[in-house]
């Protein structure tokens, strides 16, 4: 499965800056379902986040997926790869 990886910073409310991709299937395109799957994901966090627009994620390229991704994906629709201060 090809994914796209859309390249992630937010602004947390302590003053970190959280780094994450999500990665949704590539026939994926509509910006608002990708921002929705990070809202998403950010709602599982125990501390409070700034908001999450076309100006913290952007489209970074299209990879092929490996077994853990397919399976996050085929499960929730999107997966997320975390980076930094995500914890």
């Amino acid at each position: 499965m090809k994914v796209s990886v859309w390249d992630t910073y937010v602004q947390r409310e302590d003053g970190k800056v959280m780094h994450f991709d999500i990665l949704v299937p590539n026939e994926v395109t509509d910006e608002e379902t990708i921002f929705g799957f990070g809202k998403q994901y950010l709602k599982t966090k125990p501390f409070a986040t700034k908001h999450l627009t076309a100006k913290e994620c952007r489209f970074c390229h299209i990879e092929q997926a490996t077994e853990q991704i397919i399976s996050s994906i085929e499960n929730v629709g999107f997966h997320i790869i975390e980076m930094e201060n995500c914890d």
